[in-house]
């Protein structure tokens, strides 16, 4: 059997997507993979991909700006030679855009062979038709990073339909990499003098994709100082060509020998460069990823947007910082009233200190008082990718909240039975379930009513009763989006109650709501 998975993604996310062709071989499945073609270079870090589509994206646009009837003969072509090339059994779906739904719907029900489709879909009126709850909810959770209590790799492998996440296990280098990796470290020579006395080597990777979510050039310099200074370790400077400025900036003024890679390595030159450093100091970056899957010693720092519980290194005993502030991690596209002085609070010596306790013992450590969350990166008891606290903040009630959202939503959107659910060992404080018990007793008592106005309507559709309806359809919408802490269940709301066209599916619909709200006021009572 064949299978094609569709991740029209950046770097990061096609990297990510390893432990759902791992888990298709090991399905009996021979993968392969459908990525943007200017990131079609990533699958030859990946293992287990027999074949790689790229989607020539920027033609097909060109072509539609000359003629949409150009353009479409362009995707027909493409598509009959996906099916010439792979003629897949199995077409999952990881990406939610429209272009990427229109085409998985083409290569599913196209001629005579039948072929299956697991994630995001389209149905024949256009209308959105994905193929399981875990779908919908990776779609709002991309819209809404920081707020989701799932890692990306649980959330993609949930889509498409597999059992427990594989671990995430990338590609090894070729001998030549390997080779290439070994005369690109050779200790630098520093101030007109080879320098010796080199014992390892510390990957800097300081770009990201925003400024705001990098960690200052000056903690970077400040760290490079100790490392060279108290432990000997050489920083390496990993970056594309245009993160050099960066690089030069974090040299002015520095007292330790660098060796500066950026620009200068292709992909499979950075993994094997990876592969030989002692630990990589990182932004919430595709290297972060790409390290986290060559096995190599992590310490990721996320800032504004970013936060690791969701886009955290997907392999376990990696260290995971973030700011102890109350407003981290930021909302998208809202400027920050602080400046983003968060992005300060983690402090070059406290990474130090970090590195260091984890280069002597092999375990991470976190010092009192750092003005830092630092977590350890694992697994749960579902298989699912876990941060465990390891500077107290498990007793807050954000860590407990996260807790009991993966808990109760990795329930929810498997389908099973909530009327036993009751917290665990992990209950918020009394004053934060007093905050959330108000709209939660609103959106159950107006769930009821929309369940009883259901089953009126699918008897005897009144039309002054339609409009009752859907006015208070969209009321349990402003209920959740009236806390922070529901903003995934009200954009999920959004997302599925748009998503049925039938009053049967509706109705089932509110019995599932219904069934998740009363789970959560209840225990929160």
């Amino acid at each position: 059997m064949k299978a094609l998975v569709i991740n029209l993604t950046r770097f990061g996310d096609l990297l990510q997507t390893q432990p759902v062709i791992s888990g298709l071989k090991l399905a009996g499945y021979e993968p392969s993979i459908m990525c943007l073609d200017n990131f079609s270079g990533t699958t030859a870090l990946m293992r287990d991909v027999a074949s790689t589509i790229a989607m020539p994206g920027a033609s097909l646009l060109a072509a539609l700006d000359r003629d949409w009837r150009e353009a479409l003969l362009l995707f027909e072509s493409f598509c009959a030679e996906i099916e010439e090339q792979i003629d897949p059994d199995l077409i999952i779906n990881l990406t939610p855009s429209l272009p990427a739904r229109l085409l998985a719907m083409r290569l599913t029900r196209n001629g005579n062979k039948v072929r299956e489709l697991r994630g995001f879909a389209v149905d024949n009126f256009g209308f959105n038709a994905d193929t399981s709850p875990w779908a919908g909810f990776l779609q709002v959770a991309s819209a809404n990073r920081g707020a989701s209590p799932f890692n990306v790799v649980d959330l993609f492998n949930r889509v498409a339909g597999l059992g427990d996440t594989v671990p995430f296990k990338l590609a090894e280098p070729s001998t030549e990499m390997n080779a290439v990796a070994d005369e690109l470290l050779t200790p630098p020579i520093y101030e007109g003098t080879q320098v010796d006395g080199v014992q390892g080597y510390v990957g800097f990777q300081p770009g990201a994709s925003e400024d705001r979510r990098r960690w200052p050039v000056e903690h970077f310099r400040e760290l490079g100082n100790k490392l060279w200074n108290e432990l000997r370790r050489v920083p390496v400077l990993l970056g594309t060509e245009g993160e050099q400025g960066i690089g030069s900036r974090i040299l002015e003024g520095a007292s330790f020998p660098p060796i500066n890679l950026m620009g200068k390595t292709g992909l499979s030159e950075l993994s094997a460069v990876l592969g030989k450093l002692d630990i990589l100091v990182t932004n919430d970056t595709g290297t972060m990823h790409l390290a986290a899957g060559r096995g190599v010693p992590v310490a990721a720092i996320f800032l504004a947007t970013a936060q690791p519980w969701d886009t955290g290194p997907a392999a376990e005993n990696l260290l995971c910082l973030e700011p102890d502030a109350d407003c981290h991690p930021c909302p998208f596209g809202v400027p920050c009233p602080s400046g983003n002085m968060c992005r300060h609070e983690v402090s070059g010596t406290y990474v130090f200190e970090a590195v260091a306790h984890f280069l002597s013992t092999g375990q991470w450590a976190s010092p009192e008082n750092s003005g830092a969350r630092a977590y350890l990166t694992g697994r749960d008891g579902q298989g699912f990718m876990a941060l465990s606290s390891l500077s107290g903040h498990d007793t807050s009630d954000r860590y407990k909240w996260i807790k009991l959202q993966r808990d109760l939503y990795r329930r929810f959107l498997d389908g099973e039975d909530l009327s036993t659910f009751k917290l665990a060992d992990v209950v918020p404080s009394l004053e934060f379930r007093s905050k959330l018990v108000p709209p939660l007793a609103e959106a159950r008592d107006l769930l009821f009513l929309l369940t009883k106005q259901a089953l009126l309507l699918q008897a005897n559709p009144i039309e002054s009763m339609k409009v009752k309806f859907l006015a208070n359809f969209q009321k349990i919408q402003d209920i959740f989006s009236s806390k922070p802490e529901l903003v995934v269940l009200s954009s999920l709301w959004y997302f599925e109650s748009r998503a049925h066209d039938s009053m049967d599916g509706l109705a089932l619909l509110l019995e599932r709501y219904r069934g998740l709200v009363f789970a959560l006021h209840s225990s929160f009572e």
